[in-house]
């Protein structure tokens, strides 16, 4: 999978959550920083049920194309949905489990990619 591609499912998982009003969408580009994903996409949203209809759109738009879902984590409780698709790994947050683990602080040496729609 060539990196155009990798680029291209973060775009639709981003345009999946803006569908859904995430709020907070940030995408950042941590291939240069670990092998465990070349990017994440990192969102919120104001309830557990909007959290869980966040996470079900980002999967099914994802499933219209090649790339295939190889682990979710967390949808039950729905405060930290954790989306793993191999190169492209999804959260989706409640506002207060973001501010606890603070990824993009964790990740702060990553690029921060802007996704125009």
């Amino acid at each position: 999978m060539n990196k155009d591609e990798v680029f291209n499912y973060a775009k639709i998982a981003y345009e999946a959550l803006d569908s859904k009003k995430g709020q907070n969408i940030e995408v950042l580009k941590i291939d240069r920083l670990t092998v465990l994903a070349d990017y994440f996409v990192i969102a919120e949203g104001t309830s557990t049920t909007q959290i869980k209809t966040l996470a079900d759109t980002v999967e099914a738009m994802l499933e219209q194309t090649d790339l295939h879902l190889l682990h979710r984590e967390g949808y039950n409780d729905g405060n930290w949905v954790l989306l793993d698709y191999g190169t492209l790994i999804v959260h989706v947050f409640s506002k207060e489990t973001r501010e606890f683990y603070n990824l993009e602080k964790l990740w702060a040496d990553a690029e921060k990619v802007t996704i125009e729609l």
